[in-house]
């Protein structure tokens, strides 16, 4: 009896804590909304998530357009994007741009929602819906960008797209489909090993129809993401340092006068941990302060 009083009364000095725990505010991100965009080919709800600059309402900006990054894979991308942008921006050591941030699709795995929506070829040899990159790319240039660009003052002359390995691939595909969307591109450890490398026959079809690519590119794999069976700090076979190298070659021998290529290995880095290493470069590439 005497151990069921002492537990009824622990119960009763931490329900105010826990009380309190509950009631406590969310964190909030300065400058930031949500919207909600239902695409109309899918019936897919997607959130859109923005993040204004520190100088965006003041009065003497009020005629200004700015850059804009649109970052796939925006349930962690732009969490990373808006950190490591906060005191950069406030102290000007980057040119200030508009972040919009694109998760995945409302009330689905994230997981399954990222390889249907950022593979542009179905791959039988995959789990899961794969090869909806057309569609989500019909739903971003026709729904979701409209939207953000009516809304905020963005230049649509300077739209980069940001994307982390099927991203990454996702980016390279625009860039050979439809490159008249973005001016830029940031690709972190791209997937291009996909389907059979099938993005170095797009890469040629492109070459072939083509004399020039107006884009600015910026690609890094990390270190740790080269083949060297045996060591468990590396891939243990596909090596997408190698294959990253190999397109950024691919690009500068088509000798494009519009296009610049940045190729670089972030050190110490794997898979996971690349995109903030490689996003802080390339945005002091593309947006330095002026």
């Amino acid at each position: 009896m005497r151990s069921v009083w002492l537990l009824a009364a622990a119960l009763f000095l931490t329900m105010p804590a826990v009380r309190a725990q509950e009631a406590l505010p969310a964190y909030q991100v300065e400058r930031t909304s949500v919207h909600t965009v239902t695409s109309g080919q899918s019936g897919r709800t997607y959130d859109l998530y923005v993040k204004l600059p520190p100088g965006y309402a003041d009065p003497k900006n009020a005629g200004r357009r700015y850059g804009v990054l649109y970052l796939t894979d925006g349930d962690y991308t732009f969490q990373v994007a808006s950190g490591i942008t906060r005191l950069a921006h406030n102290l000007k050591r980057l040119e200030e741009f508009i972040l919009v941030g694109l998760p995945t699709a409302k009330g689905e795995d994230g997981m399954n929602s990222r390889r249907r929506d950022l593979t542009p070829w179905a791959d039988p040899d995959l789990s899961g819906v794969s090869g909806g990159a057309p569609a989500y790319l019909d739903f971003l240039v026709t729904q979701a960008m409209p939207l953000v660009e009516k809304t905020y003052r963005i230049d649509p002359a300077r739209r980069t797209l940001v994307g982390q390995s099927y991203g990454g691939l996702f980016g390279l595909w625009v860039l050979f489909t439809q490159p008249q969307h973005f001016s830029s591109y940031i690709l972190t450890s791209p997937s291009i090993w996909y389907k059979d490398y099938a993005l170095r026959a797009l890469e040629a079809d492109y070459a072939k129809a083509h004399k020039d690519l107006k884009a600015r590119v910026y690609m890094t794999a990390g270190s740790f993401e080269a083949a060297k069976p045996g060591d468990a700090r590396y891939n243990q076979s596909r090596d997408m340092v190698a294959d990253q190298q190999d397109m950024a070659k691919r690009l500068r021998s088509r000798k494009y006068p519009g296009l610049q290529v940045v190729s670089e290995v972030s050190q110490g880095t794997y898979h996971e941990t690349t995109f903030p290493v490689g996003l802080i470069q390339a945005l002091q590439w593309l947006y330095p302060a002026a």
